[in-house]
């Protein structure tokens, strides 16, 4: 069974298999994806969000390896996925588990920013991003760019998701860090592509404000 977040995490992340994928990258355009199809390169500009506090830091709802600023609102909740249960693989993406949800709903949107981690590995940031972004079968025209995260180097990641629940194809965004607990995956989600650009000044907050410890 899940603890923490379990029942936010079994009706969300159930639509997130049919539903969910990335987003993001820099002007500078970026890689293909699996349909060999370029995604635009930057989401339309938008407007910074409100901070609402501090997320990862001990004593916080998410004890993470990165700290960030959170958006005003916004509800995190930690989740703890149990190894061999039977919704671990739920939990599971690739090389990383999640660890943390940030639910919009509070302030307005339908979506979560999600936090992954993976164990130490030696593994750079972007072949943890292509791993987790290959792990979702609904994902393709992914596009890879090198960013800052806060003072840290960062892969991030734009890519389209279709399905069966979906009237159309949508976007998301996940950037990743190294850290010497692991991997990091930061990934914003959305019921589609409206609510997801709605989303992004708090993923932006997130991801300008990273730093590890």
């Amino acid at each position: 069974m899940m603890r923490g977040a379990g029942r936010a995490l079994v009706s969300v992340i159930v639509a997130t298999v049919a539903l969910a994928g990335c987003s993001s990258s820099d002007d500078g355009g970026g890689d293909t994806g699996k349909n060999g199809d370029a995604v635009p390169s930057k989401a339309a500009e938008s407007t910074t969000a409100k901070t609402g506090g501090t997320l990862g830091g001990a004593g916080s709802a998410c004890e993470l390896p990165v700290t960030f600023d959170l958006a005003a609102d916004w509800k995190p909740e930690a989740v703890t996925v149990e190894p061999g249960s039977d919704l671990a693989a739920l939990g599971e993406q690739g090389p990383v588990t999640m660890v943390c949800e940030i639910d919009a709903k509070p302030a307005g949107n339908i979506g979560y920013i999600r936090v992954w981690q993976g164990k130490p590995s030696g593994t750079d940031a972007r072949k943890v991003l292509e791993a987790f972004v290959a792990a979702d079968p609904n994902a393709s025209k992914a596009a890879y760019s090198e960013v800052r995260a806060g003072s840290l180097t960062a892969a991030e990641v734009g890519y389209t998701v279709s399905g069966e629940l979906l009237d159309e194809p949508k976007t998301e965004h996940a950037f990743a860090v190294t850290t010497p607990d692991g991997p990091v995956v930061v990934h914003l989600g959305g019921l589609d592509s409206q609510e997801h650009q709605e989303m992004l000044p708090a993923y932006e907050l997130a991801k300008s404000s990273l730093k590890t410890g």
